[in-house]
């Protein structure tokens, strides 16, 4: 994925804005469908799992395009540093910004209280075990007992679910939130199609950032 977005990036293309943009219009659709009356984004709440890379600044961007429709967005960090421009339009829009280190129950109320959780802790540039760690892990470990509750909010994974092997699958630590949907970017990341992680990837949309040619071109070099 990296291999296919590099010449982009180097052209100025506005993949991060592209994939945002995306991720907010399928949360967005899926509010239409969860809340009552087609109510939709104005007041939803929409709490944010931010990671420090790029995985973080889509989430972050995609929050500021809901809070600009209304949502009421609070957002979890995850890490002491947050994608800049992410977090500065995100707070720009009207989002919250928990403290790093907000209490489980505050967490797990934080949750209770919202329709949609948008998990971006981590994305496709693991180069080591995906198994969450720190700060990340604690964060998913409070907030997963509410999944099980009476109106649970239903989790939006970022490209993929944070914990899950990109490539193959694997899942090393069962501290994984499980998505609802799963919103992949450019195309759909091989472990998101092999089990276990199929089983927490929820439905599968693939959004189109702008890059297939040039991973068909990759995959198709590859194969030689």
């Amino acid at each position: 994925m990296r291999e296919a977005e590099t010449p982009f990036l180097a052209e100025g293309v506005p993949l991060m804005e592209r994939a945002s943009a995306a991720l907010a219009a399928e949360t967005a659709a899926l509010l239409e469908e969860l809340l009552p009356e087609g109510r939709g984004v104005p007041d939803a709440r929409v709490l944010v799992l931010a990671g420090a890379g790029n995985n973080g600044g889509d989430a972050l961007h995609a929050a500021a395009l809901l809070a600009a429709q209304g949502a009421l967005v609070t957002i979890v960090p995850t890490s002491a540093q947050l994608h800049d421009g992410g977090l500065s339009a995100a707070l720009a829009a009207g989002a919250a910004l928990l403290p790093l280190n907000e209490t489980d129950a505050a967490l797990a109320r934080a949750a209770r209280a919202s329709a949609v959780i948008l998990d971006g802790i981590l994305g496709t540039g693991t180069s080591t075990s995906p198994a969450l760690r720190g700060r990340a892990r604690e964060v998913v470990a409070a907030i997963l007992p509410t999944l099980h509750d009476h109106g649970a909010p239903l989790v939006v994974a970022v490209d993929l679910p944070s914990g899950i092997g990109v490539d193959d699958g694997a899942v090393p630590d069962p501290t994984v939130l499980p998505a609802h949907l799963t919103v992949t970017f450019g195309g759909c990341k091989p472990g998101l199609l092999r089990e276990p992680a199929a089983s927490l990837a929820g439905r599968i949309v693939v959004a189109d950032i702008g890059i297939g040619h040039e991973l068909t071109r990759i995959a198709a070099r590859d194969r030689r």
